[in-house]
């Protein structure tokens, strides 16, 4: 039996437990000011719905932001930390590209035109990323991106390359990132990569985690 835990705060607290590559159980939070108070807590819940001891967990995929600095930490730091604890496998990847796919699965066949994905960077900026879409093995294919501008900037930049995107702005969730990351393993390229994407200076320092192992992370 194969156990993958998904999580991923960049933007709220998403958390996924997919057994034998189907969705056991998901939480989603969506405030995105208390990643340390509930990823711990998210997990957990997870694993309780599931039925599964975090021991049992063979997998981690946690995803890389682009964030801001404080929330992607927090969910890259609770990931090291349970993968530390259980002996799980950890693996990462774009949390832009996990919103792409659920957008791809969503959109009708006669929609061709290149899809961009933004969320909110704060600082009055988005990040963004722009993606072709799905190859045959389910996987995104991402054209430009991810990075950070300010709106007006990225609407002069799509114009003046004469792309007329379809734009989402779907909110990221445990179980896209689950299943990107399944889709990535099936066709060998899901990646150890766990380094943040700030993609700019941090707007805070960074905090200390603590999760279901009981111990605290420092960064």
């Amino acid at each position: 039996m194969s156990i993958l835990l998904a999580i991923d705060t960049s933007a709220g607290t998403s958390v996924a437990l997919f057994r034998d590559g189907v969705l056991a159980a998901e939480l989603n939070v969506t405030d995105n000011m208390k990643h340390a108070e509930t990823v711990g807590t998210a997990i957990v819940s997870v694993l309780t719905e599931a039925g599964v001891a975090a021991r049992e967990v063979q997998e981690i995929v946690v995803g890389r932001g682009p964030a801001p600095f404080t929330g992607l930490r927090v969910g890259i730091a609770a990931a090291v930390m349970f993968a530390e604890g259980s002996g799980a496998k950890l693996s990462g990847l774009v949390s832009l590209d996990a919103i792409a796919l659920s957008a791809l699965k969503q959109r009708p066949a006669s929609e061709t035109r290149p899809l961009l994905v933004t969320t909110d960077a704060r600082r009055s900026e988005v990040y963004w990323a722009l993606y072709s879409g799905l190859s045959d093995k389910g996987v995104v294919i991402r054209t430009e991106g991810p990075q950070v501008l300010k709106p007006a900037a990225l609407e002069e930049l799509l114009a003046a390359r004469n792309i007329d995107a379809d734009t989402t702005h779907l909110a990221i969730t445990g179980a896209a990132v689950g299943e990107l990351a399944l889709a990535l393993r099936a066709a060998g390229q899901l990646e150890r990569d766990i380094s943040a994407l700030y993609l700019r200076a941090p707007d805070a320092v960074e905090p200390k985690a603590s999760g279901v192992f009981g111990k605290r992370v420092s960064s």
